[in-house]
């Protein structure tokens, strides 16, 4: 068989250090390099003189990791199928669809998992991961880039191919697309490049927010992990693999670190809410660059980021299925972050719900909104995270225990969510009727829900064609607000059923001047207002009803209401939300949020130039043009789950299995 390899002679970048906090006070210096090559809409990055020439390390211990070079290889592509990845408006790229082959011509690992027992991870002195190697070619160097070699030749400018020059490549047909950005995709791409945050020489990631006018930025010039997934989407759906392989590398350094609030230390697994290039002062007048993370112990309310460790296996799997790098997934110290993930989220405790019991804020909603316990948004990712997980666990002798787990609680949590989540006509009216005080194992009530709660604004509300998953379940309360960014994920990663998935974007459909008004999307519907915001919210200035997370309008949403669109075939209804944004933004200098029932004003605090509303606007543009693109990143049905039960009810003769009766209502 005839092989193509390439030998890539890459050049290793002098990595810096992390900063581990100590007793003594340090002081720091902020160091921030980038200029942006606007003709191209492509990084020039440049790398500082005050950057330290040293072998990777981590402070705080003794162990020294020297760089190392890698050769790699790539499968026969002339049987592949061609698919087109555009670089920019003028990019021609001849790519074959050999994303099965790529796995097999991986390099394998041996995962370190205890066979009895998935939650023991193997470390071994002390760090849970091997030394972040984070490889890159420079520009003037003539060889492919580790995406692009995996993924095969690109050519900007327009220029031609002689497919002679294609070692195996007969047969590929090379697409072209000229297409000319508008000018506010224009300004989109130069803020996006402008937001990209160096360290030691290559992009990590992209602050919060980059406006120029903000004299105190607080931590909007951090690198947020949520706030940097449209982001790392946008510049992946461009071909721009790099800043996203070294966000994801360091995040999972800064993973195992020690965290300690009031001398208690959370789960080893917990990754940062956002880090922090500083640069420290050292001997004869140089600077070293570190990361500094923050774990949530000076985040408002000190909550830990439930969501960041889910949206980072969310970001891991993306990567791999747009760029075809699947090495990435498969490193030692990346299959071990994983699963220190997931020894967080499945470990055992006091509750008796297959969803994720958290605190208030520990979401994008973080600050306190009365979303404690079971909210539907971390339920979503939650499922998200387990389904991409099982795609990327090396299965052997070490990880089936935890595989087996992860089948297990999808399962469940399929079921729960479908079943106790959904709300619409008949279901609200079946709830209506409820009796309570059932002490049964086959009560019809089983969380005890007084019918007083249904709000009266959800009677008229509530479509007669659409339904939709309630925000929140615990034992005798549902909250029955419209939570958008559960919602839609749960269309994203078919947490729900095609038929709720359906009915979700009909609700939408049909209360677009409440859900979208004049700025999608809303974060919630309806606000807290008088007695329930001051008792809820603790009277937050900042969540004042139709503000900010209390109802406000956040065009980052844009994007994953365009990939639930697109996953359920209703695109014109993206197009119609995207065509309101494109109207607004621009002039409105890219707010983090609006205000208002009808998201007329800008938000009173929202900080202008917010780069995931400028990420989640090019997202939304790049998928609609690149359905095959947006295929990649949601899931559908996976009806193994459905077919059987792990809860062995059925063979106990005590009592009936509730998923085996639903059974005809799952499966829809």
């Amino acid at each position: 068989m005839n092989t193509i390899s390439i030998i890539g002679n890459s050049t290793m970048k002098p990595s810096c250090r992390f900063l581990i906090s100590t007793k003594n006070p340090v002081f720091f210096k902020r160091h921030h390099s980038l200029t942006s090559n606007l003709s191209g809409n492509q990084f020039n990055f440049y790398k500082t003189k005050q950057f330290l020439t040293c072998p990777f390390r981590i402070l705080g211990f003794k162990t020294i990791f020297n760089e190392s070079r890698k050769s790699f290889c790539v499968p026969n592509i002339s049987s592949g199928q061609p698919r087109l990845i555009a670089r920019d408006s003028r990019a021609v790229s001849v790519v074959a669809s050999v994303a099965s082959q790529f796995r097999e011509f991986s390099t394998s690992v041996e995962t370190r998992v205890n066979d009895k027992n998935f939650e023991r991870i193997f470390v071994q002195n002390g760090i849970s991961v091997k030394p972040l190697v984070v490889e890159r070619i420079d520009k003037d160097e003539n060889v492919l880039g580790d995406e692009e070699s995996r993924l095969g030749v690109l050519v900007d400018d327009g220029e031609s191919v002689n497919r002679e020059d294609l070692d195996g490549g007969q047969g590929v047909e090379i697409v072209i697309t000229k297409r000319e950005e508008s000018d506010i995709e224009k300004e989109a791409w130069k803020l996006l490049n402008d937001a990209v945050v160096m360290y030691c020489g290559s992009p990590v990631g992209t602050v919060a927010a980059n406006d120029p006018g903000d004299k105190m930025p607080l931590n909007y010039d951090q690198v947020f992990v949520r706030d940097f997934v449209p982001s790392a989407l946008a510049f992946l759906l461009r071909g721009e693999g790099e800043i996203v392989k070294n966000f994801l590398l360091h995040a999972l350094q800064l993973q195992s670190w020690e965290k300690t609030v009031d001398c208690y230390s959370p789960g080893q697994g917990l990754m940062p809410a956002s880090f922090k290039v500083r640069t420290v002062p050292l001997d004869d007048n140089k600077l070293e660059e570190v990361l500094d993370p923050d774990f949530g112990e000076s985040a408002i309310g000190r909550v830990a980021p439930v969501d960041s460790g889910l949206w980072w296996i969310i970001l891991l799997r993306a990567y791999g299925k747009l760029t075809g790098d699947y090495a990435l997934q498969e490193r030692v110290d990346v299959q071990t972050g994983i699963k220190l993930i997931l020894n967080l989220c499945l470990a055992d405790g006091f509750d008796m719900f297959p969803s994720l019991l958290v605190t208030d804020g520990s979401c994008m909603i973080d600050r306190r909104m009365g979303i404690h316990g079971h909210p539907l948004e971390i339920q979503a990712l939650f499922y998200s995270a387990l389904r991409s997980s099982r795609e990327m666990l090396v299965v052997n002798d070490g990880s089936k225990n935890l595989v087996r787990a992860i089948n297990n609680r999808l399962s469940a949590l399929s079921f729960h969510i479908r079943e106790y989540y959904w709300v619409d006509m008949r279901k609200i009216n079946e709830i209506y009727r409820y009796k309570t005080e059932e002490y049964s194992t086959e009560a019809t009530n089983k969380f005890n829900i007084y019918p007083e709660q249904i709000p009266s604004w959800l009677m008229d509300w509530i479509p007669e064609e659409g339904g939709y998953l309630i925000g929140n379940l615990q034992p005798a309360h549902m909250d029955f607000r419209f939570f958008t960014l559960g919602n839609l994920w749960s269309v994203v990663s078919s947490l729900g059923t095609p038929k709720q998935n359906e009915a979700i974007l009909n609700v939408i459909e049909s209360k677009w001047d409440d859900l979208v008004g004049n700025m999608p999307l809303k974060i919630c519907y309806p606000a807290l207002e008088s007695e329930d915001w001051r008792i809820i919210t603790g009277s937050d200035p900042k969540n004042t009803p139709w503000s900010y997370h209390n109802g406000g309008s956040w065009p980052t949403l844009l994007w994953q209401f365009t990939l639930a669109c697109m996953k359920m075939d209703r695109m014109e209804l993206a197009k119609k939300a995207i065509a309101l944004a494109e109207k607004r933004l621009q002039v409105d200098h890219w707010p983090e949020y609006y205000d208002t029932r009808s998201g007329k004003f800008i938000g009173k605090q929202s900080r202008l130039y917010q780069t995931w509303t400028v990420a989640g606007f090019l997202t939304s543009k790049v998928l609609l043009e690149n359905p095959e693109k947006a295929s990649l990143l949601f899931w559908d049905e996976d009806y193994d789950l459905l077919e059987f039960c792990v809860c062995g009810l059925n063979t106990s003769g005590r009592k009936r299995c509730s998923r085996v009766a639903a059974r005809s209502q799952i499966l829809v």
